[in-house]
């Protein structure tokens, strides 16, 4: 047997001090930290790639969640809180308006000082904004909240969407990944009024801002572990006074519109200056390098219609959404558990229409897809009045309204994005989507707005007759604009 000697194996190893010695022949250890994330570089849809996609799906439910969940309970927040309008719509457009003006902010700094840790930020002040949502005693302060929860939930969605790209390279995993997300966001859209109706009959209202934390949970301890850092090196600077004025403009308008009727003069001149600030803020994005929303993309006839079209949605069937639990407890004496049950009939077309939307694209093109889209919104609205001036007798009829108006938007919901990128130029896609989401929001705050100063103060249904004709308006409106897109499902050559 070949001996081994000392000075043939690692005998300087024996001159060490002590101390020396037992660090160099210490047994190195796995870090106690947890590894950095690996890239899914792969195209296989394994149990890690379904479990980061859901993981990142978590905040686009929750930024959903929020919104769809809270207008089965805005009557008992009123009673509450001592709130009519203007000051119950202010509960929602809080939210709607941050989100707006934080959303265009949230993109850039991702980019410029990292997506995952946006995500992560926006995560954790949307889960302690929650938490004050809950605590909060009087309406200033579930409406300044409600604000931080918007800003919150803008970083939230926007580290998420922007963390896709990085952690799914891989083109057929990436639309996998979005696809899994687009579920998540609709089953926050259609179960929402639901699951808030069941939490508020349960425990109250403000269970529903307490029920985002074990998901905010969730996502603060399994995104470090599945998604990795990723930040732009060059990114151009951030037009902070153009948000500052966009903001201005969109809660000028806001509040002009629910002054209209107390205040009939406030409400001109609200409105008025926030014409004036759009015109001020259009023009500084014009002259800027780098604009938040370069407008030479209004230029293009299509273009503007599909933000038309935006607007009435958001007005015709999201805006309704938060009028329709106090109609159906105030005209057929449902409560808010019996209301958010009623509500599915509006919301789940919105969970299983959406592919039978893009088949429609594809084989009818935009333009009689959204005008199939909005007719069903103005119908569904007209049917919804109808069933207002009838009575109690006609609940029946008021659901056929409420699956019309949610058919309609679920056929040209997420088809809309799809045509304004399609139409802009390829070099301004990225600008086209931020876009359609500020129309969203927009149409959805001024929405709202406008359909709660017109809600009546008197016991009874028949006073929304008002409210859903004002909706179906907007759907005729949105109609017209159709007329004015292309024929197919592209941009015309």
């Amino acid at each position: 047997m070949k001996r081994i000697h000392a000075r043939r194996c690692n005998s300087h190893l024996l001159r060490l001090p002590r101390s020396r010695l037992m660090t160099a022949m210490s047994i190195p250890r796995e870090p106690s930290v947890t590894p950095a994330p690996v890239t899914l570089t792969t195209a296989l849809w394994d149990r890690r790639a379904r479990l980061t996609a859901c993981v990142l799906g978590l905040g686009a439910f929750l930024t959903q969640f929020d919104v769809t969940a809270l207008v089965v309970v805005m009557p008992e927040i009123g009673r509450d809180l001592g709130l009519f309008m203007p000051g119950l719509a202010w509960v929602i457009d809080a939210y709607s308006l941050a989100f707006t003006a934080a959303l265009l902010a949230a993109g850039a700094l991702a980019d410029r000082h990292g997506r995952r840790r946006a995500l992560l930020l926006g995560n954790a002040l949307f889960a302690t904004a929650s938490v004050a949502c809950a605590l909060a005693g009087t309406a200033p302060a579930l409406c300044v909240a409600r604000a931080a929860q918007g800003i919150g939930a803008a970083f939230l969605i926007t580290g998420a969407i922007a963390s896709i790209a990085g952690t799914f390279p891989d083109p057929a995993l990436r639309a996998r990944a979005l696809a899994l997300i687009g579920i998540l966001s609709g089953v926050a859209m259609a179960l929402g009024p639901t699951l808030g109706g069941l939490l508020a009959a349960w425990l109250g209202w403000p269970a529903i801002f307490l029920a985002n934390i074990l998901p905010c949970g969730l996502i603060a301890l399994a995104i470090p572990r599945f998604v990795g850092e990723a930040r732009r090196r060059v990114t151009p600077p951030l037009d902070w006074p153009g948000l500052l004025v966009l903001t201005g403009a969109l809660g000028l308008a806001v509040e002009g519109v629910l002054q209209a009727q107390a205040a009939p003069l406030a409400g001109l001149a609200g409105v008025a200056m926030s014409l004036a600030l759009t015109v001020a803020f259009a023009r500084r994005q014009g002259r800027r390098t780098h604009p938040l929303i370069d407008p030479a993309l209004l230029s293009d006839r299509g273009v503007k219609a599909v933000i038309v079209l935006l607007l009435t949605i958001s007005a015709g069937y999201w805006a309704v959404l938060v009028s329709l639990p106090a109609f159906l407890m105030a005209a057929h004496g449902m409560g808010a558990q019996e209301a958010g049950l009623a509500l599915l009939a509006a919301t789940l077309p919105m969970l299983v229409l959406p592919p039978a939307g893009g088949r429609m694209v594809r084989q009818c093109g935009w333009r009689r897809t959204f005008g199939s889209a909005l007719a069903l919104i103005a119908g569904g609205n007209a049917v919804l009045a109808g069933t207002a001036l009838a009575g109690s007798q006609a609940v029946a009829l008021a659901l056929v309204g409420m699956a019309a108006i949610g058919a309609g938007s679920a056929l040209a919901h997420s088809q809309l994005t799809g045509a304004i990128v399609a139409l802009a130029p390829s070099e301004a896609a990225g600008m086209a989507s931020a876009l359609t989401m500020v129309a969203r929001q927009s149409g959805f705050a001024l929405g709202v707005a406008a359909l709660g100063v017109l809600a009546p103060t008197t016991p009874g249904g028949t006073g929304y007759a008002a409210v859903f004709a004002a909706a179906a308006i907007a759907g005729l409106v949105g109609l017209g604009a159709c007329f004015a897109l292309p024929g197919g499902s592209d941009r015309p050559r």
